[in-house]
C-alpha cells in the first residue's frame, strides 16, 4: 500500500492532468482556429508536463515531501475558491480584465503579508494591480492578439 504523502502526489497529479487534458481538448474543439493558437500551444505544453508528472508519481519516481498538511489545506484554501470563481464564473460575466483584475487583487490582499490596517499597504496594492493589468493587457490584447472573454467592461 502507498503511503500518504505519495497517495497525496498521484491523486493531485492526476487531478491536473485530467484538467489539462480537458483544457487542451477544449482548445482543439474551439472556432475560429486563428483565435485558439496560442492556448493551443500553451495547453498542449501544459499537458504534456502533467501527464509527465502524473506518470512519475504512478511509478513512484516522484521524490514526495510529506504531503500538505491541514494548516497548508487552509492556506491554499481561499486562492483555490477565488481561482474556481474566476474560472466558472466571473471571466464570462465580468470580462477577462475586469476579472482578472479583482481576482488578483484579492488574491495579492489575501496572500500579502502587509498589514491591512495601513493606507500605504493598499495603495501598494492598488499600483501593484494596476501595473498587473497594464502587463496583462499588453501582453495579450496588443503583443500575442489573443481573443479574451468580453463581457460588461472589456
Amino acid at each position: 500500500m502507498t503511503d500518504l504523502p505519495r497517495m497525496q502526489h498521484i491523486v493531485a497529479s492526476g487531478l491536473v492532468a485530467a484538467v489539462g487534458v480537458s483544457v487542451t481538448y477544449v482548445s482543439f474543439t474551439q472556432e475560429p482556429a486563428a483565435a485558439f493558437l496560442f492556448p493551443r500551444i500553451i495547453s498542449t505544453v501544459f499537458v504534456v508536463l502533467a501527464l509527465w508528472t502524473f506518470g512519475k508519481a504512478l511509478l513512484g519516481r516522484t521524490r514526495v515531501g510529506n504531503g500538505l498538511d491541514l494548516e497548508a489545506m487552509i492556506n491554499i484554501a481561499p486562492g483555490l475558491v477565488v481561482s474556481l470563481i474566476f474560472v466558472f464564473w466571473a471571466a464570462q460575466s465580468l470580462g477577462f480584465y475586469t476579472a482578472s483584475t479583482i481576482a488578483f487583487f484579492v488574491l495579492l490582499s489575501l496572500y500579502d503579508p502587509a498589514p491591512h490596517g495601513e493606507l500605504k499597504s493598499w495603495i501598494k496594492r492598488i499600483l501593484i494591480t494596476a501595473g498587473f493589468l497594464v502587463v496583462m493587457y499588453g501582453l495579450f490584447a496588443k503583443l500575442l492578439s489573443v481573443f479574451t472573454p468580453r463581457e460588461i467592461f472589456f
